[in-house]
C-alpha cells in the first residue's frame, strides 16, 4: 500500500490501458440491480467507489457474483420493503446520492453511513423534498437515518449543486405507481453526467422524456427495468493525467477508450488544445467539468500566460476542497496561483521544484501532483498516496510501469 510516494523526476513512456468508467460502472450496476432478470456488467474495476455500490446493491437484496472483471448481478426488480437496513457508502458521493431516492423508491426504513468529508456533502435539495413528502430522516454524527417511501410528483431540483441528485431521482421515479416531472431551477452543470444517465437507463429499457436543455424531464411511472449485459468502457476521466503527461512532455500511449463516448471528461481533448493554441490569456469554464480541475491546474502551471478557471464552486464540497487543495500544494512547488470564491487564477510558465506535498486524501489531487512531478527539478514527496485507491487502485502501478521512479515511504 502507497501510503507515502517519493518521486523522482523522470519521463513516463510506454502504453497503459486506463480503467474503465467509473461513473458508467455505478450506473450499469444500479440498473441491473433494479431489473427482473439476471445481468452480467463486465470491464469492471473494484475501486473503493465502485466497492461501495455494489455493497449498496446488496443492501437492496440484489445478489452479485464477482469473477474477475465481471459481475453478474440477479436484479430485484421493485424489491421488498427495507427493514432497517445500514447501507455504507463508504467515501462515494455518487453512492450516497444515487442510493438513498433508490431506497426510498422501494419504501421501508434504512440508514446510510460513510467515512471522512461524505455525511458533510450536501443533500439540501433532498431534504426538502423529503420534508414536502413527510419522509422521516434524522442526521448524527455517523448516520442518516430514513422512513417512508417516495410519491410521484413534481420534484424540484437545483441544477449547480450536483447532478448525482438528479441521476439519483431519474433511477428512482420510473418505479413510483404515478408519474413525475423533474424541474432543474437553475443553470444545470455536468450536463455529461445526466447525458449518461439517460443512455444507460434507456439501456436498461427505461423512458425518460427530457426537454432539449435538460432542465425538464418528464417520467412515466410503473415501468419496469429489464435485464441486460453491459460492457464499461475506459474512463476518460482518469485518461486525463496521462493526456495532460504527454502534452508536459512525456510520451504515454492510452488504450481501452472509446473516441465516440459521451463522457463529459472527454472535454480534456478539448482543455489540451486551448492551452495550446490560445496564447497570452484564456479563461476556461469548469462547471461542466470539474472534475478535471486538479489536473488542468498542472497544465496550466506549464503553459505561458495566464489561466483563468472559472465556474469553479463546486470543487469546493468534493472529497477536499479541491480550489484550495490543489492551489496549497502546486504553490508549494513553486507554482502561482490566486485562489478566489469560485475560481483560480494559473501564471505561466513556471518552474515546479521539489518537496512535501499532501494529498488531502483525495484521488485526484494525489494524481494530479504525480504528473507534476514529471516536470519538477527535484523529488516530490506525496503523503496519503493511498487515497488513489477511491477510483483508481492500480496508478502506482501503471505509473511505476511507464517508467515512473517512485518510493514507497508506507
Amino acid at each position: 500500500m502507497y501510503k507515502t510516494v517519493k518521486i523522482t523526476p523522470e519521463k513516463l513512456i510506454g502504453k497503459v490501458c486506463v480503467p474503465p468508467s467509473k461513473s458508467a460502472a455505478h450506473r450499469a450496476l444500479l440498473g441491473a440491480a433494479l431489473a427482473l432478470g439476471v445481468s452480467e456488467i463486465s470491464n469492471l474495476s473494484y475501486s473503493q467507489d465502485i466497492l461501495a455500490t455494489l455493497n449498496a446493491v446488496k443492501c437492496l437484496g440484489a445478489d452479485i457474483a464477482v469473477n474477475g472483471s465481471v459481475a453478474r448481478v440477479s436484479g430485484v426488480c421493485k424489491g421488498k420493503n427495507l427493514d432497517d437496513v445500514l447501507i455504507d457508502c463508504n467515501e462515494s458521493g455518487s453512492t450516497l446520492r444515487f442510493i438513498i431516492p433508490i431506497a426510498l423508491a422501494i419504501g421501508g426504513n434504512f440508514s446510510v453511513t460513510g467515512r471522512v468529508r461524505l455525511l458533510e456533502r450536501p443533500l439540501d435539495d433532498y431534504y426538502k423534498i423529503f420534508d414536502s413528502q413527510g419522509i422521516f430522516y434524522r442526521k448524527d454524527k455517523d448516520r442518516i437515518y430514513f422512513e417512508g417511501k417516495l410519491s410521484g410528483g413534481v420534484y424540484e431540483l437545483s441544477g449547480n449543486v450536483s447532478s448525482q441528485y438528479i441521476t439519483g431521482l431519474l433511477f428512482s421515479l420510473p418505479m413510483l405507481s404515478d408519474d413525475s416531472e423533474i424541474v432543474i431551477t437553475t443553470p444545470l452543470e455536468s450536463v455529461g453526467y445526466i447525458n449518461m444517465t439517460l443512455e444507460m437507463l434507456s439501456k436498461y429499457g427505461i423512458k425518460i422524456d427530457a426537454s432539449e436543455d435538460l432542465r425538464h424531464f418528464y417520467i412515466k411511472g410503473n415501468q419496469k427495468y429489464k435485464a441486460r449485459d453491459c460492457e464499461i468502457e475506459g474512463d476518460y476521466s482518469q485518461a486525463a493525467f496521462y493526456y495532460v503527461a504527454n502534452a508536459l512532455g512525456n510520451n504515454i500511449e492510452i488504450c481501452g477508450l472509446s473516441e465516440n463516448s459521451t463522457q463529459g471528461d472527454k472535454a480534456i481533448l478539448d482543455v489540451i488544445n486551448i492551452m495550446k493554441t490560445q496564447k497570452g490569456e484564456r479563461t476556461i469554464d469548469v462547471s461542466q467539468i470539474p472534475d478535471l480541475v486538479p489536473i488542468m491546474t498542472v497544465l496550466a502551471t506549464q503553459t505561458e500566460g495566464v489561466t483563468h478557471i472559472v465556474g469553479a464552486a463546486r470543487l469546493r464540497i468534493k472529497e477536499s476542497d479541491r480550489l484550495s487543495a490543489i492551489t496549497c500544494e502546486l504553490t508549494k512547488l513553486g507554482a502561482r496561483i490566486e485562489e478566489y470564491e469560485d475560481s483560480i487564477t494559473i501564471y505561466g510558465k513556471t518552474q515546479l521544484h521539489g518537496g512535501a506535498v499532501d494529498s488531502h486524501n483525495d484521488h485526484r489531487i494525489a494524481m494530479s501532483l504525480a504528473i507534476a512531478a514529471t516536470v519538477a527539478d527535484n523529488d516530490v514527496i506525496i503523503s496519503g498516496a493511498d487515497s488513489v485507491r477511491k477510483s483508481y487502485a492500480d496508478f502506482w502501478d501503471d505509473y511505476f510501469s511507464l517508467g515512473g521512479r517512485i518510493e514507497n515511504g508506507q
